[in-house]
């Protein structure tokens, strides 16, 4: 059984593959070469759903798909929804600098990576469509300065609650193996949450 991973974020298909590995057993990830969609959704959730329908109605075939980002307390959640936007220019090290930039010295560094895993399988021969969307929490907080040059997006900058030697200081998501954040990362646990459901009603 093909499915579908809405997304043209080689780093995102990637580390998904990594995740999910034994879980795709009977079934292969295929990727999408479509047109995105206009992300207008207010919540991580309905930003997944709208990936994973387009990319459903584009092919035919089941989709998954995940929206992300970071929320940190101080900042009333942002970026949030616009995490990957959220410094104009869609580039990585913009967007630490302006998170960096807007905490300041604050001292409430608290933070949340957030991910919607979403699936969505188009009604064909009879059968009703099915959508479903799973939340993944990575806690954590946000570090003084950037370290590290694993992963992508914030990972240098967030630090796992399980990582931390201190309020401010500790291990960044960055400095840890593939393998390490793979086990316990936000998408990790929201795809780990969404995998019973894909295999339930499709394999």
């Amino acid at each position: 059984m093909k499915i579908v991973l809405a997304t043209h974020n080689a780093h995102k298909v990637a580390e998904l593959r990594r995740i999910l590995g034994s879980q795709l057993d009977g079934l292969e990830l295929v990727g999408y070469d479509g047109p995105e969609p206009v992300e207008d959704g207010d919540t991580f959730e309905a930003n997944a759903l709208i990936k994973a329908r387009a990319a459903a109605a584009f092919t035919g075939l089941p989709a998954i798909a995940d929206d992300s980002g970071i929320s940190v307390d101080a900042l009333g959640g942002a970026p949030g929804i616009h995490s990957a936007r959220y410094a104009g220019t869609r580039d990585d090290g913009d967007n630490l600098r302006l998170l960096l930039a807007n905490l300041g010295d604050e001292s409430n560094r608290a933070a949340q990576f957030v991910c919607a895993a979403a699936l969505v399988i188009p009604a064909a021969d009879g059968r009703a469509g099915f959508e479903h969307v799973e939340l993944g929490v990575w806690p954590g907080t946000v570090a003084i300065h950037a370290a590290g040059a694993g992963g992508f997006g914030y990972d240098p900058v967030f630090v796992p609650a399980t990582q931390q030697t201190t309020a401010t200081h500790g291990i960044t998501a960055a400095e840890m193996s593939a393998d390490e954040k793979d086990a316990v990362s936000h998408r990790a646990r929201a795809f780990g949450q969404l995998m019973p459901i894909v295999r339930k009603n499709l394999l």
